[in-house]
């Protein structure tokens, strides 16, 4: 077991942030093992047949057999959304000693994979190594996790908006009684049962950082005891991350807006004047006029004079709209 111990100030101090690398580098348990979720079987089946070209060998060495992984890859985020760039930046800074404790940690009590033997060499082949490790999961990044990124992003965002809400209403007690089966909230300290390790943080000024993660099977607090009390912690939602999209209906657009606006919406494509647009429709310019000031004020429809005219055409939303869903 480990434990936070949380004063007023830190749980003043209490916050979240989202990590793309962090992301990144949870992924890989799940390529490792995908028994670890069933949920991310069809994230798995799409993006294995692009890795061919990776050295995925080194990939997997990075993941101890109790599926601990290097704490030096999953640096603190410093604000609420860094670019996956930057922090990989600060993994590259890695001094030589964090490297290797991180790594030995990792693999403990077992040796270290033949692909990190340069860990325990030299300060230069261990920082190499870093690098060399920092550049693949870059190129993983581009292939496995960007992609699905903005997706990821929105369901991370919506589970902490969840949380912030249950904080609201019942405190620390209801915030954490709520997250995961494996955390206990009792008298001013978190305890995180099933992680390797038992230690005890104190948390002294430093806050609780919060980290949702969909690829987290389970709570995952830091290895050292010294590091700054940091919890990475299994999403909401993650069971609709990967379902196929919807097929759009063609008869949603005129649901939402009535079939009169609908098509309005759908022929202003190219800009047209009031009384070209009733032509095409066979109706009254003054039927159209009052459907296009609804669309006007709503957005969906810009509007410029030309001489006597006024000419309307679909706006960028509008364009949107219209695109998503297909003519009936």
């Amino acid at each position: 077991m480990i434990s936070f111990v949380l004063g007023v100030e830190d749980l003043a101090d209490t916050r979240f942030a989202v990590s793309p690398l962090q992301e990144t580098v949870l992924s890989l348990r799940v390529l490792r093992d995908p028994g670890l979720s069933a949920l991310h079987l069809p994230w798995r089946r799409s993006v294995l047949p692009g890795l061919g070209t990776l050295d995925t060998e080194l990939l997997m060495s990075l993941i101890g057999k109790r599926h601990i992984l290097p704490d030096f890859l999953t640096p603190r985020p410093t604000h609420f959304a860094p670019a996956f760039e930057d922090e990989l930046a600060v993994a590259r800074q890695a001094s030589p000693d964090l490297i290797r404790r991180d790594l030995l940690a990792t693999h403990a009590p077992g040796p270290l994979p033949e692909a990190l033997h340069d860990a325990t060499a030299t300060d230069a082949r261990a920082v190499s190594l870093c690098d060399t490790i920092c550049e693949l999961l870059g190129q993983y990044w581009e292939l496995a996790i960007k992609p699905m990124w903005p997706q990821i992003r929105l369901t991370l965002e919506a589970d902490m908006t969840y949380r912030a809400r249950q904080l609201a209403k019942g405190g620390a007690r209801l915030l954490f009684t709520d997250m995961h089966p494996n955390l206990r909230w009792h008298d001013g300290v978190l305890h995180i049962d099933q992680v390797v390790g038992e230690h005890r943080t104190t948390a002294s000024g430093r806050g609780l950082l919060l980290i949702p993660s969909v690829f987290a099977h389970k709570p995952a607090p830091p290895i050292d005891p010294d590091d700054p009390p940091v919890l990475a912690y299994p999403s909401r939602a993650v069971a609709t991350l990967w379902a196929p999209p919807s097929t759009p209906d063609a008869t949603a657009l005129a649901a939402l807006l009535g079939a009169p606006r609908a098509t309005l919406l759908r022929i202003l494509e190219e800009p047209l004047a009031t009384t070209e647009v009733a032509r095409r429709l066979g109706v009254t310019a003054s039927a159209v006029s009052q459907h296009l000031r609804v669309l006007y004020a709503t957005g969906l429809v810009t509007r410029a004079r030309h001489g006597r005219q006024v000419l309307y055409r679909r706006s960028s939303l509008g364009d949107q709209l219209a695109d998503r869903i297909p003519a009936a």
